[in-house]
């Protein structure tokens, strides 16, 4: 039998990886060496025009090549007169920048340059056609904004709650001529957001007047429209700094901004201010640098981390050739399953108690795969049985088709790490069987008590009514916070790839045991990006069948978008017959549903903001229900970890004994 190495073939895509991973470490070695003596900087200059002296951004006042990577559209771009006044271009519309709102939302503009300029706003009126402006993709008028109207022929229109007119300069109020209409309105009023002025052009009106401010007597407004500016959904991505999240713009359609997590201050950018972490010190506000203790030896205690980094990365990757040079296969093609089991043995032994079945004994437990034992058919991914073994343990048998002996390198591979891997709410892999071929069977724990998919789909097993708000609120945190786990706290990051209510096993608690992880390239195109993308999308999916209470979920999405949730929700959970607050915990989720469907699948959102807002959803269910305590699984994911840190800077945070 003639015999010939498996290594030069085989293990070449593992090899690169691990040869990546430990340049990539170097990498963060030494930016985490350099960040000491490092100075944040975009290498552009202060940009400054009369009294504004800074112009935040995304605004810009400089096109040269230098700031190229700096600026962000030229819709943001402004010009100074006389370095004095400051302006900004939409159109042919030129308008005065009078502000910048300190929340990075808006700026406040003067009337267009066709228009005269006025010495009382609270007496002149302007011609309602001469801001034509409404909406594009990057500004919008504000609901802000308090708009005083002349000669309108429908009195409908006037409000008596919005106040009379304080002018800055002068003490001259609105007359009763004058008439008060709130943007804001939410009364039947005729403005919408994304309209221009000109639809009061209907209603007889002939001028208008604008203010922000809260326009009571004593109160002094700022004259001026605001516009809100937003980034276009399509160009968010990467913009935002790492310690800030997308927020949607009601002025622009699908406009989007940066806005830092809670515990961060700044305009949220990453080629901007950023977000600086802000803390309490000696009493007194601090920000960045001074909220983190001083290392006086930082740089020599990282000089001597990344050299013991260096010895044991070529250790391992040393180790790891000698290893996989041992491996052999006969020359017709089949796998020396005698040496692969041994040499599996001890890898496994050496993990959490793994061990190798074979294939007949799981064959026996689940009945000889039969389909009443199926649990979840997940297409080119395999499928997963329940089966019980001779000593009566309850077991989920994932039986996966591999087509090539890497294929199964990487079942084995994968199943050594997901192994390793301890969190309440994932199975526990107990071991694999590899003497069938290039069908290998990975073995969970089995906690007994179905999928969520059976739950939501049969009504409940065992004749009960099904599962109740509160335990498919706890579900979905719970899983979007294992998810948000293996992505966040474990290196290299784990994926499932393939997630469906299926693959959500329960126990008799009702807490989640997530099963099914991807366990080798399978795409359509050989291979699959590993990125927490997929996982976003399908946890939308999965939320939405835990709304509906099935796997028919197609018109959901239309139906939440168009506010009608109460359409959309199982009719086992009488939504028009639970409290206030459960409807509004079933309306947010039905919006984190509808945000993973919408971002997810591009990467706009994470699956740690995901987590953050599901798990405190979860905790107001429970301090209604008057308890405190979190839920199984919860407490483990945030406890010692960055996830925990970020959701307790939040005053609402949740509370962790």
């Amino acid at each position: 039998m003639y015999i010939y190495y498996l290594f030069p073939y085989c293990y070449i895509n593992i090899l690169l990886e691990y040869v990546l991973c430990f340049f990539n470490s170097m990498i963060i070695v030494l930016l985490l060496l350099l960040l000491p003596f490092s100075v944040s900087s975009h290498g552009c200059p202060p940009e400054k025009c009369g009294s504004f002296d800074s112009i935040p951004y995304p605004f810009h006042l400089n096109n040269t090549s230098d700031c190229g990577e700096y600026l962000l559209s030229d819709a943001f771009h402004l010009s100074c007169s006389n370095s004095t006044s400051l302006f900004l271009t939409i159109g042919s519309y030129r308008y005065q920048v009078l502000h910048f709102f300190p929340d990075g939302g808006g700026i406040l503009v003067d009337f267009p340059n066709d228009t005269f300029s006025y010495s009382s706003l609270c007496r002149r009126y302007y011609d309602l056609r001469s801001f034509g402006f409404q909406a594009n993709n990057y500004f919008g008028i504000s609901s802000d904004n308090v708009v005083g109207l002349y000669g309108c022929g429908d009195s409908s229109l006037c409000r008596s709650d919005c106040g009379g007119c304080h002018d800055e300069n002068t003490t001259t109020t609105f007359t009763s001529s004058g008439c008060c209409y709130l943007l804001s309105d939410e009364r039947g009023g005729v403005w919408r957001v994304g309209d221009g002025f000109s639809v009061f052009l209907e209603l007889g009106c002939k001028g208008f007047a604008c203010w922000i401010g809260s326009s009571s007597k004593n109160d002094v407004i700022k004259h001026g429209i605001k516009l809100e500016w937003a980034i276009p959904s399509n160009l968010i991505n990467g913009v935002c700094d790492v310690n800030a999240r997308t927020v949607n713009v009601s002025s622009v359609n699908l406009g989007m901004r940066c806005k830092c997590f809670d515990g961060f201050v700044g305009d949220g950018y990453a080629k901007g201010m950023g977000c600086l972490k802000a803390c309490l010190k000696d009493g007194q506000e601090a920000y960045g640098k001074a909220c983190y203790a001083k290392r006086h030896d930082r740089s020599k205690l990282m000089l001597v981390a990344g050299i013991l980094a260096l010895c044991l990365s070529i250790a391992t990757l040393g180790a790891l050739f000698c290893l996989l040079k041992r491996q052999t296969i006969t020359k017709s093609g089949n796998i020396d399953l005698d040496q692969m089991r041994s040499q599996s043995s001890v890898s496994f032994h050496k993990g959490r108690r793994t061990r190798l079945f074979t294939h007949s004994e799981l064959e026996e437990a689940t009945k000889g795969f039969s389909d009443d034992q199926k649990l979840v058919n997940m297409g080119e991914r395999g499928t997963i049985y329940a089966g019980i073994l001779t000593d009566g343990l309850e077991v989920a048998v994932h039986k996966v088709h591999c087509t090539t002996e890497m294929d199964l390198i990487q079942v084995l591979s994968r199943v050594k790490i997901f192994s390793e891997v301890s969190h309440m709410n994932m199975a526990r892999i107990l071991g694999c069987s590899i003497d069938s071929g290039y069908t290998p069977l990975v073995v969970y724990e089995y906690p007994g008590n179905k999928t969520l998919e059976q739950h939501l789909c049969q009504g409940g097993v065992d004749g009960n009514l099904g599962l109740d708000w509160h335990t498919r609120l706890t579900i979905a945190a719970q899983l979007s916070s294992v998810l948000a786990y293996l992505q966040s706290e474990i290196f290299p990051p784990v994926f499932h790839h393939g997630l469906q209510s299926g693959c959500v096993l329960l126990d008799h608690g009702l807490s989640v045991k997530l099963v099914g992880f991807e366990l080798f390239n399978c795409g359509s195109n050989g291979s699959t990006p590993f990125s927490s993308k997929n996982d976003v999308y399908g946890l939308g999916v999965v939320l939405l069948e835990i709304m509906v209470g099935s796997k028919s979920v197609e018109l959901a999405v239309g139906k939440i978008r168009n506010g009608k949730v109460e359409e959309v929700v199982d009719p086992r959970l009488y939504y028009h017959e639970q409290p206030v607050y459960r409807k509004e915990q079933m309306s947010i989720m039905a919006d984190v549903a509808t945000r993973c469907l919408l971002f997810g699948g591009d990467g706009r959102l994470g699956m740690n903001d995901v987590a953050r807002e599901l798990v405190h959803v979860t905790k107001e269910s429970i301090d209604h229900i008057g308890s405190r305590r979190i839920p199984a699984g919860l407490e483990e994911t945030f406890s010692n970890s960055s996830l925990l840190q970020m959701i307790s800077l939040s005053p609402d945070s949740i509370y962790v004994p």
